[in-house]
């Protein structure tokens, strides 16, 4: 039935103009038209993720969106890094730390936050 549709990603976040400034400037994803006062679009490859404001938001304890880069995931934490994102650390079996890159089972991974406490995921090889 949806196999053979796209997915997007949806975020709830508190304050619109902190989520315009984090995910357009700081994680620098375009905006894809679809935008107001309590609702952003962006564009990620050719995914959408939707951003809107909610009561609610920040109350996801889980991941709420990966995104997979490949070979380009140390030069993208360490540009995040440059920004002033801080960056998560969990201890998980079979991972290990190496600065803020988990390592291990074939995969590296950051886990960043926004700035409702949503936690956003970036899987490199």
């Amino acid at each position: 039935m949806l196999a053979n549709t796209e997915a997007m990603a949806t975020i709830a976040v508190r304050d619109i103009a902190a989520a315009r400034e984090f995910y357009g400037k700081t994680l620098g994803l375009q905006e894809s038209g679809h935008e107001g006062e309590e609702l952003l679009s962006y564009l990620s490859g050719s995914s959408q993720i939707i951003v809107y404001r909610s009561d609610f938001a920040g109350s996801n304890k889980a991941t709420a969106v990966t995104w997979a880069v490949g070979d380009e995931l140390e030069e993208i934490a360490a540009a995040l890094k440059a920004k002033g994102v801080a960056f998560e650390h969990y201890q998980m079996p079979g991972l290990s730390l190496q600065g803020d890159i988990h390592i291990g089972e074939g995969m590296k991974l950051v886990w960043i936050k926004d700035p409702d406490g949503n936690i956003l995921n970036i899987v490199g090889s």
